[in-house]
């Protein structure tokens, strides 16, 4: 009897035992695969309902970087069209300028013979039929060659260049470099609606851009551009542009004004070959935009989309922002 009883508790003890090793071996298998589970950072990064990419930074966070915004304000822009260009030599315009001049001293000069040589032949004088078609010759010679030059200057500058008043102190300005002529063109295909009245310059590396009056339309085509080409006239003060310089210049149209923000440099970050900004929305989240850069403006860019004046955006910290969005996609593994 003793013998059935202590085969009986032995047999429960082992089922108890084999009970207790096989929950904790599951409870040690559930573990192992949490375990084995990729952690999560943890996010403060969000979808808004309007799909915009929101990060949440809470007031301590916003002060260890140092975060700072600046109140956007309403700005307009002139209607304008991109175009690319550079700054003209002026020496070949001087040269034919020099040659008009010289041309014109040479017609007057025989121009005056020949009169002379008229009024001694009429008056029965010392002169001969020889000498006076002599100097008809001549001052026909110095008409042509003065045509000739007109033409060739109207040829290779237009219009607007050869019937500019006061034509070699005008061109005098472009060998001082007081002034530059610049020339831009359209890209291939496209057209302006109308007269421009204006360009802004954009000179590699400075800001803002330089401002340019309009002189007329350029009588050539450029063969790499193959679109419309402009002359215009840019005061040279301090010395930035050089014959041969290349601009990007944006060529101011008539018509109502653009209305938009002027964002500043600092609020802009890239990524994915794009261009973003953070705007506040609330006093801890920042909201991402995508801003177009087509118009430079002193100290930042001219944006027409995605922000409104009144708008806040940030100006350092920007870059942390986005950081903050890489670490939410980043899955830690163990």
């Amino acid at each position: 009897m003793k013998t059935k009883m202590a085969l009986a508790l032995a047999l429960v003890v082992a089922i108890a035992a084999l009970i207790y090793g096989y929950v904790k071996m599951n409870r040690e298998q559930v573990a192992d695969k949490k375990a084995d589970q990729p952690i999560s950072a943890a996010s403060r990064v969000a979808r808004s309902p309007m799909g915009e990419t929101v990060v949440t930074l809470d007031q301590a966070a916003q002060k260890l970087i140092g975060l700072q915004t600046a109140l956007l304000a309403a700005a307009t822009l002139p209607q304008e069209m991109k175009a690319y260009g550079r700054a003209l030599d002026p020496a070949p315009l001087v040269a034919l300028v020099n040659d008009i001049a010289s041309d014109r001293a040479a017609l007057v000069a025989s121009s005056k013979e020949c009169q002379r040589q008229q009024d001694l032949y009429a008056g029965g004088r010392n002169t001969s039929a020889k000498a006076l078609e002599t100097a008809d010759a001549a001052m026909k010679h110095d008409q042509i060659a003065l045509a000739t030059a007109g033409a060739r200057l109207v040829a290779a500058w237009g219009k607007a260049v050869a019937e500019k008043p006061s034509l070699p102190a005008f061109v005098q300005s472009f060998a001082r470099l007081e002034r530059v002529l610049v020339r831009l063109d359209l890209p291939s295909g496209e057209s302006l609606p109308g007269t421009p009245v204006g360009a802004r310059l954009a000179l590699p590396g400075t800001n803002p851009s330089i401002e340019a009056n309009f002189l007329g339309r350029a009588a050539t085509t450029d063969p790499q551009a193959q679109g419309e080409g402009f002359l215009f006239v840019a005061t040279n003060a301090p010395a930035a542009l050089t014959p041969g310089l290349s601009v990007v210049g944006f060529v101011q149209l008539p018509g109502e004004p653009l209305r938009g923000v002027v964002v500043p440099d600092a609020a802009i970050v890239r990524s994915s070959e794009r261009s973003w900004v953070y705007a506040q929305t609330g006093d801890t989240t920042f909201a991402r935009h995508e801003v177009v850069l087509d118009h430079p403006a002193a100290g930042g860019w001219f944006v027409t989309n995605a922000l409104a004046p009144g708008a806040r955006v940030v100006v350092t910290g920007a870059q942390m922002l986005l950081s903050e969005e890489r670490k939410s996609q980043i899955k830690l593994e163990d």
